[in-house]
């Protein structure tokens, strides 16, 4: 069976965000009032899996070995069936 895996990784509390603070300067300079700016990752994921539970063991897997720096990242993920498209 196919699963779609939808896989957001971010950087946990206290973790500075290089990235987030140049595009919330760049936000400021174009007259925007934003108060800060987190960025993150989304990664979407078609794998093969024999059920739901095997498909959420993959991709736990996955995260763990390649998606996500435990040290400094979180990461959140959604998995459902993939469509016959």
């Amino acid at each position: 069976m196919r699963y779609i895996a939808r896989v957001k990784v971010s950087l946990k509390p206290g973790h500075s965000d290089p990235e987030g603070e140049t595009t919330r300067e760049a936000l400021l300079e174009l007259n925007y009032p934003v108060d800060s700016v987190r960025v993150g990752k989304l990664y979407e994921i078609l794998l093969e899996a024999s059920s739901i539970d095997d498909a959420q063991m993959k991709v736990e897997e996955i995260c763990k070995r390649l998606l996500a720096n435990p040290v400094k990242d979180d990461y959140k993920y959604e998995i459902k069936e993939a469509s016959n498209e």
